[in-house]
């Protein structure tokens, strides 16, 4: 393995609605990602990418987006919670890729406005991770009553989401490692 090379960790913010609450959580996580040695990453916000609706999986692949799940050793998903399940264009958004996916971790980071902070979430996407071959973390970091964590300009006023997403990352990080290392150095057959 080129013990050189960063990891490479984007965050996809999985939501477009307007007045988003889950954008404050995705800067932070984010910002804690860039303060770990050895680890490069980029906030990827899927209101940003033109997929069309017209069509549905790798026929709407999109070469830029493709190209960063290509590159990356792992990923954070970070996913509102809405009417117990995430957004339709974070589904759609996700299956553009497939290969790009495999034997990669991923992290999740439910957001709710409620006060379960998108454990469902978190519920509803893990099989969907494990069908484009992601391998979950067991740690998840879940913002509850998002609107009292953060104040209107994303200040956390909660300091003890920095020491959940310490223990999250750390896990994560382990894992983009362990992945990596099997994806370049184990033949799969």
């Amino acid at each position: 393995m080129n013990s050189n090379r960063p990891l490479y960790i984007p965050v996809i913010l999985g939501t477009a609605r307007m007045g988003r609450m889950s954008l404050h959580p995705a800067r932070l996580v984010t910002e804690e990602v860039r303060k770990r040695a050895g680890v490069e990453t980029e906030l990827i916000d899927i209101a940003q990418i033109p997929l069309p609706t017209d069509d549905a999986g790798e026929a709407i692949k999109h070469p830029g987006y493709s190209s960063k799940m290509e590159r990356a050793d792992a990923l954070i998903i970070v996913a509102p919670e809405y009417n117990h399940g995430y957004s339709g264009l974070l589904k759609h958004a996700l299956d553009s890729c497939l290969k790009e996916y495999i034997h990669k971790a991923v992290g999740i980071v439910g957001v709710s406005a409620g006060p379960f902070g998108g454990v469902r979430v978190i519920q509803n996407l893990l099989p969907v991770m494990r069908e484009l071959g992601l391998v979950t973390i067991f740690w998840d970091v879940n913002f509850s009553s998002v609107q009292k964590v953060f104040d209107k300009d994303g200040k956390l006023l909660d300091e003890s989401f920095v020491r959940r997403l310490d223990k999250f990352l750390k896990e994560l990080i382990w894992m983009a490692t362990t992945l990596r290392h099997g994806r370049e150095q184990i033949p799969l057959d």
